[in-house]
């Protein structure tokens, strides 16, 4: 119930945010991305002189190979995507900043004021993380806990993975080639619906 409460009333205040404002706001997320082999779930009508059928079952990968991947966007466009293998931690992260966060809010903006949004995984409110960002000078939007519906990147991450379950790339290759292609082509979703819908909602779970 607390988070529900600072959800909307975050949403509250920053209703009143024009257009222009907005569009200063470059979001962040990262999100892992894994090779979908074996994964869809998949519903067989057989007999019972068929459950030993090899046809009617699926095979599975216990721990199947992954991809991390961090991007960034803004009413202006889409940042570059940083994608590696493995975890992330506040050392990663501050690479992923410094190699790709600097040079697309440079080519977004073109030296026009910029606010850096991202949410507080621990990897995002480290100190090393908030030292470092406070050396760049970046202001960064204060964000509540557990609002995903409340980003437009999470939504966009989310569709790039559906696609991903319908190209199915079988190897970690095929997968980052698949996710650079599906980032390419995303629309730029429009943040206000959003903060109506969890104002209607009071805080809590939206379509989003």
């Amino acid at each position: 119930m607390i988070q529900k409460h600072r959800h909307f009333l975050w949403a509250k205040a920053h209703l009143k945010w024009t257009v222009a404002k907005w569009k200063t706001v470059l979001s962040s997320d990262e999100s892992k991305f894994e090779v979908l082999f074996g994964k869809l779930r998949c519903h067989v009508i057989r007999t019972k002189e068929d459950k030993d059928n090899q046809s009617c079952y699926q095979r599975s990968v216990q721990k199947p190979a992954s991809l991390m991947v961090w991007g960034c966007m803004s009413a202006c466009g889409t940042g570059s995507l940083h994608i590696w293998k493995g975890t992330i931690n506040a050392e990663r992260y501050i690479q992923a900043l410094e190699q790709h966060m600097l040079p697309s809010r440079r080519r977004l903006f073109q030296g026009r004021p910029c606010i850096f949004q991202h949410d507080n995984a621990r990897p995002h409110t480290a100190s090393i993380t908030t030292s470092w960002l406070r050396r760049r000078r970046i202001r960064v939007l204060k964000w509540p806990a557990c609002s995903p519906d409340l980003s437009p990147i999470e939504n966009i991450l989310r569709i790039i993975k559906r696609k991903m379950r319908q190209r199915r790339p079988k190897t970690v290759e095929q997968l980052e080639a698949c996710i650079r292609q599906e980032w390419d082509n995303i629309p730029i979703p429009k943040l206000p619906r959003r903060l109506q819908t969890v104002i209607k909602r009071r805080g809590d779970a939206t379509q989003w």
